[in-house]
């Protein structure tokens, strides 16, 4: 199981799939969960792994929901409703959540955002395009090469870097100016850049959006220095992906309870009334099933809500 999680997890990132990791790092009976037990949760709540029963599955949503806005990571405490003076409460980085159907256990999990890394397009089968992938993996960035001139320039992406000496620029630069990257670059002399603006005819607003020569004038040569000065432009243009945004799942709050759950495809409800109720467990259902009008502290379901 761990080893499969590890790998969807990797594929995840490889897929550029916003996700929230999610460890058992300490467990207190009576818990279903172990340390060390995992699980990924994405931005529809769906959970893959295991990390604990339903009750911590309904907290686990809403918290992983927050952390895809936010990014970061945080300590999940998950305990039976204690009260203030429990000394173990939240603090920075930290996250208490009194959990009113937990048995009497406590769980603590390590939740931490998995977040696309900046997206830099690099065109070319050159040394100076290979060293822009290695070098922006270095810095952090997803820098990824293609040599096809066909393949799309990924909606996502900050930056599109031609460096192919020549080879199929114009319909790559093109692309870029359409797509709206933000950074658009020609990695070429001052005399042959010139040229090939000239030769992509473009209104001076557009010409202005592609920088040739590529990155900063900091004297380099070699394809790694090369690769240093257009990164070195990206960073002091500030040029960087979006801020961490998911919808991650709309929450309700729980009738029976009053604990906030997340609203996903699997998560637990019942129709009444016209509406639609969301629980944390199945105790809590059957609670609400066997006497609806007992229960109606709940409302419906808040977009980004927690």
């Amino acid at each position: 199981m761990r080893i499969d999680l590890i790998a969807r997890a990797d594929g995840l990132r490889r897929d550029r799939v916003p996700f929230v990791l999610a460890t058992v790092v300490r467990a207190e009976r009576p818990t279903s969960a172990r340390p060390g037990d995992r699980a990924v949760v994405l931005t529809d709540g769906t959970v893959e792994g295991f990390v604990g029963g339903a009750c911590a599955l309904s907290t686990l949503r809403a918290q992983s929901a927050k952390l895809l806005r936010t990014g970061g990571s945080t300590l999940l405490r998950i305990v039976p409703a204690t009260g203030p003076g429990d000394p173990q409460r939240a603090g920075p980085g930290v996250v208490v959540v009194d959990n009113p159907c937990l048995s009497g256990g406590t769980l603590e999990i390590l939740l931490e955002a998995v977040m696309p890394a900046t997206l830099v397009h690099v065109f070319g089968d050159t040394p100076i395009a290979r060293a822009l992938v290695e070098v922006g993996a270095a810095a952090g960035y997803d820098a990824r090469a293609v040599a096809d001139p066909a393949a799309p320039v990924p909606p996502d992406a900050v930056a599109v870097v031609v460096a192919s000496h020549g080879q199929h620029e114009l319909a790559v630069l093109r692309a870029a100016l359409v797509a709206g990257t933000p950074y658009v670059a020609l990695v070429a002399s001052p005399k042959r850049g010139a040229a090939v603006l000239a030769e992509l005819d473009l209104p001076p607003a557009q010409a202005d959006r592609v920088k040739t020569p590529a990155g900063l004038d900091l004297g380099a040569r070699t394809p790694g220095e090369i690769a240093v000065s257009v990164l070195a432009e990206l960073i002091a243009r500030q040029v960087v992906a979006p801020a961490p945004v998911a919808a991650g799942p709309v929450t309700a709050v729980d009738p029976v309870c009053g604990m906030a759950v997340a609203v996903s495809p699997e998560s637990l409800r019942y129709e009444y009334a016209g509406h639609t109720w969301y629980f944390c467990s199945t105790g809590c259902r059957s609670a609400f099933a066997a006497d609806p009008a007992a229960h109606r502290g709940g409302r419906e379901p808040d977009e980004g809500g927690a």
